[in-house]
C-alpha cells in the first residue's frame, strides 16, 4: 500500500458547540478552537475533524444544513474558519470537515423551491411519494424514530427523511445534486482543508421504493465519481461514516484501487452491549463479552489486509464516554482509561480521539428527561414511554447510551463552568469538572493527557505499530486482550485486563523492553504474571 501522511495520524474531534465558548454566550466557537491550538499540539495530534460548523437552524446540533457555504453565527465567520485553517497548518494541524450529503435541513435554499410545487427546478433534488392507500408511502423508519416520511400540505406528497422531519433527504439519482455537491467539495477543498468525515455516507446509494437505505446498489459508483470530481488528485484524507460495513464492504470503499475513500468508520464493537434480534437497538442494553469485542477488534485488524484501512476509535460525539460504559469511572478511573488508549493505539489503522477522552471524561447521568437536550433521546423517550416502558428503564438507557453523554462541554479547569464559558452553558457542565480537568492532567506527569501523549509520539516513532502485523494471544483467561505486532523482526506484545479482577496471564516470550503501562512497573513483565484491575501494558518481546 501506497505510504500516506494519514496512516501514521491521530486525528482530534472537536464538537464545536462544547468545545470552547470565547464570547460567553454560552456556546463554543471558532475562536474557541484557534484559542487551543497550542494544546493540541502538545498532544501531538496531526489533524482536526470538525463537527459541522456550516449554517444550520440547528434541529440536529449542525447535522441539518442550511447553506454549505457559509458560517453558523454561533460559531464565528468564514474569516474565522479561515483563519482556523491557517493556523492549523503553522503547528502541522489539518482540517477535516465533516461533510453532511445524504440529507440537507428543510430550510435549505433547495428545499425551500423544492416543496413549491411538484414542477418547481429542485423539486426532484429530494425523494417525494405518493401516498399509498391514504397512508406512508411504505415502511421505512427514521432513526430518530418513527416513519421516515412526512407528508407536505402544499403538494400533497410525502418527502423521505431517514433523520428528523426537518433533515430531508437528497435524491443522489439526480445528476444535479451530485454535482452541486461536488462544486461545495471543490469550495473547500480550495479554503485549504485536509479533508472530510463523510456523515451517513452509506445511506447516499438508497432505493427507497425498495426500502434499500445502506449500500445500495449504486452507492460506490457515485464515492468513485466524487473522487474523480473533487478529492482524488489531492493529498487529503477521506473518512466514511458507515454503519452496516462488513470486511468486505470495508474493502470495497478504502482499497486505493478502487479509488473511492482512504477509510471507513466501522461500528461492529459498538453494538456488543446491546441485545441482537429483531426490533432491537442501541437502547436495549446487555453487558459487554470481552471475548466477543476481542474477536470483533481482531478481525477488523486481520480482514483488510492490505486491501483497505481501519479507522480505531471508542468515542465521538454520537457515543457515550468509554471510561464510563466499559471501564469503571470511579475506583479505577484512571487506570481504565490509560487501558482503553493503549489497547487500541497499538492496533493498526488510524486513531481517532474524541475532546475530552484525553483527560479522562465520563459520562453525565441525568435523573429525568428534561436534562436531555438530544433529539434522538427525547424521541424515542416519548416514543418508548407510549409502548409502556417505564421511566426509570429509560433513563438508565439513556444514561448508558444517550448522545449528551459525549457532548458535555469541555473541561478546562476548576473555575465556574470548567473554563468553557463565563455565560450559561448550552448543555450542563459535569460536576466532575473540579478534578477532571485539562489544568489537573498537564500539572501531572503520571496523567491520562500524558499516556495519550505518549501514545501518539511512539507511532511517529515506530513503523511496527502503523504497519506491523497482529495476532490474538487466545491462551488467556476472558477478560484479559492481549496480542502480538510484529514488523521487520521485532515483536511487540500488548495486554490488558478489562476487569475489576486480577487475572494470570503467560507470557510467551520474556520481556525484553518495557514501552507503556499504566502502573508503575520496576520491571521488564517475565514468565506468568498478575494483571492487576485494568491494568495494560506494552513490551518488546523480540
Amino acid at each position: 500500500m501506497e505510504k500516506k501522511w494519514w496512516h501514521q495520524s491521530v486525528v482530534y474531534q472537536i464538537y464545536p458547540r462544547s468545545f470552547q465558548d470565547t464570547n460567553g454566550d454560552g456556546v463554543g466557537d471558532l475562536k474557541g478552537i484557534i484559542q487551543h491550538l497550542d494544546y493540541l499540539e502538545n498532544l501531538g495530534i496531526d489533524a482536526i475533524w470538525l463537527s459541522p460548523v456550516y449554517q444550520s437552524p440547528n434541529d440536529d446540533n449542525g447535522y441539518d444544513i442550511s447553506d454549505y457555504e457559509a458560517i453558523m453565527e454561533e460559531f464565528g465567520t468564514m474569516e474565522d474558519m479561515e483563519r482556523l485553517i491557517s493556523e492549523g497548518k503553522k503547528r502541522g494541524i489539518k482540517i477535516i470537515m465533516d461533510l453532511v450529503v445524504n440529507h440537507t435541513s428543510d430550510e435549505h435554499a433547495w428545499f425551500v423551491e423544492a416543496r413549491k410545487s411538484k414542477e418547481n427546478d429542485y423539486r426532484d433534488y429530494y425523494v417525494w411519494r405518493d401516498a399509498v392507500e391514504g397512508d406512508v408511502p411504505n415502511g421505512l423508519r427514521s432513526t430518530f424514530s418513527g416513519t421516515a416520511w412526512e407528508f407536505d400540505e402544499t403538494t400533497g406528497q410525502y418527502f423521505l427523511h431517514l433523520f428528523s422531519k426537518r433533515q430531508p433527504d437528497l435524491n443522489w439519482e439526480n445528476e444535479n445534486v451530485r454535482q452541486e455537491v461536488y462544486a461545495m467539495m471543490n469550495f473547500w477543498i480550495d479554503k485549504g482543508v485536509g479533508g472530510f468525515r463523510m456523515d451517513v455516507i452509506d445511506l447516499i446509494g438508497k432505493v427507497p421504493d425498495k426500502e434499500i437505505t445502506g449500500n445500495g446498489p449504486n452507492l460506490h459508483r457515485y464515492l468513485q465519481e466524487m473522487n474523480t470530481a473533487t478529492f482524488g488528485d489531492k493529498d487529503l484524507m477521506t473518512v466514511g461514516e458507515t454503519w452496516g460495513a462488513t470486511p468486505e464492504i470495508a474493502k470495497l470503499y478504502s482499497n486505493p484501487e478502487r479509488k473511492e475513500l482512504s477509510m471507513i468508520f466501522q461500528f461492529e464493537h459498538v453494538g456488543l452491549d446491546q441485545e441482537q434480534g429483531e426490533g432491537k437497538d442501541k437502547w436495549d442494553l446487555r453487558p459487554l463479552s470481552i471475548p466477543e469485542l476481542k474477536q470483533v477488534l481482531s478481525k477488523w485488524q486481520v480482514a483488510l489486509g492490505d486491501e483497505g484501512w481501519n479507522s480505531l476509535f471508542w468515542n465521538n460525539h454520537d457515543l457515550p464516554r468509554i471510561v464510563s460504559r466499559w471501564g469503571n469511572d470511579t475506583t479505577y478511573h484512571d487506570q481504565s482509561a490509560k487501558l482503553f488508549a493503549i489497547l487500541l493505539y497499538m492496533m493498526k489503522g488510524t486513531p481517532y480521539i474524541y475532546q475530552g477522552e484525553e483527560i479522562g471524561m465520563t459520562n453525565y447521568p441525568i435523573s429525568d428527561i428534561s436534562e436531555a437536550q438530544d433529539i434522538e433521546t427525547i424521541n424515542m423517550y416519548k416514543e418508548r414511554l407510549a409502548l409502556g416502558f417505564t421511566k426509570e428503564a429509560l433513563i438508565e438507557s439513556i444514561n448508558a447510551k444517550g448522545r449528551d453523554n459525549g457532548r458535555t462541554p469541555m473541561q478546562w479547569n476548576d473555575s465556574p463552568n470548567a473554563g468553557f464559558t463565563t455565560g450559561e452553558p448550552w448543555l450542563h457542565v459535569n460536576p466532575n469538572a473540579k478534578e477532571i480537568n485539562v489544568k489537573n492532567n498537564l500539572e501531572n506527569p503520571d496523567s491520562i493527557f500524558y499516556t495519550y501523549k505518549k501514545l501518539i509520539a511512539l507511532r511517529k516513532q515506530h513503523a511496527l505499530i502503523v504497519w506491523g502485523d497482529y495476532e490474538l494471544l487466545t491462551e488467556t483467561a476472558d477478560e484479559v486482550f492481549a496480542y502480538k505486532r510484529s514488523y521487520n523482526g521485532k515483536t511487540w506484545l500488548v495486554a490488558a485486563n478489562i476487569s475489576e479482577e486480577a487475572h494470570p496471564l503467560e507470557l510467551p516470550e520474556a520481556g525484553k523492553e518495557l514501552i507503556i503501562s499504566n502502573y508503575s512497573l520496576t520491571d521488564v513483565p517475565q514468565g506468568t504474571v498478575t494483571l492487576r484491575p485494568y491494568e495494560a501494558f506494552v513490551i518488546r518481546v523480540s
